[in-house]
């Protein structure tokens, strides 16, 4: 556990990525932006950054001038189809995970680790639109809001990234600290509807959303196995 009252702050790194969903990135950053001793770094890959859904955020960092961090996490979203082959974004995620202590993601985030092969032989959430895609890249998928798996910490899909950001707070500080912060964001989920999983949803609206994105999904499983066989080449 980190002591809050040493002087080096906490360094966590939040990657963004053209096209990546802003509410992975800023559901976990309304928690961390509450740690005490906490340096939260915007770091992109151009600069200003769009994400999916229009909004742009500007980086205080790029890519290639971030420091070593603490906790390094990565977003989902569309542009993840891209990143998971930009060897630039794959290596700078190799070296951060020598040092990090925690190396983490929300939603098809985890896509981007496991490209990096960073999550080989671990269990790990991603989005249930691509929780199939993880075995083939040596990932075992969990149908779990937050996976804790040693130094590896995913989340589900978007909202997920709320109580991912929490459970990061405990790991790091202590349980008291993330109660506080939840207590002052009001943290206490109503949702109007019980259509927020694939569990819970009526089959036929999931079956409505699995072919909605049935375009982008087929291009990031033909993504998934050029990775795979890259990999498995590389290994033998």
């Amino acid at each position: 556990m980190h002591d809050s009252h040493s002087t080096a702050p906490i360094r966590i790194g939040m990657l963004i990525f053209p096209n990546f969903t802003q509410l992975d990135l800023t559901g976990p950053y309304a928690v961390f932006s509450r740690m005490p001793n906490t340096e939260v770094l915007l770091i992109g890959t151009t600069s200003p950054v769009r994400s999916d859904d229009g909004l742009t955020i500007v980086p205080q960092v790029q890519l290639t001038h971030a420091p070593l961090l603490d906790v390094v996490f990565v977003p989902g979203g569309a542009g993840v189809n891209q990143v998971m082959e930009n060897q630039e974004v794959l290596d700078f995620l190799r070296i951060q995970d020598r040092h990090a202590r925690f190396v983490t993601s929300v939603c098809t985030g985890a896509l981007v680790l496991a490209a990096a092969g960073l999550l080989r032989g671990h269990r790990a959430a991603t989005h249930w639109l691509s929780m199939d895609l993880l075995p083939a890249l040596g990932v075992e998928p969990v149908y779990e809001r937050v996976v804790v798996d040693g130094k590896y910490i995913t989340a589900g899909g978007v909202t997920a990234g709320i109580d991912f950001g929490l459970t990061i707070v405990a790991q790091l500080l202590d349980e008291h600290i993330a109660r506080k912060i939840q207590l002052v964001l009001e943290y206490d989920p109503h949702p109007p509807f019980d259509s927020g999983s694939p569990k819970t949803a009526d089959p036929k609206l999931v079956e409505e959303v699995s072919q909605e994105r049935a375009s982008i999904q087929q291009q990031r499983r033909q993504i998934v196995e050029r990775i795979a066989v890259k990999t498995k080449s590389k290994t033998h």
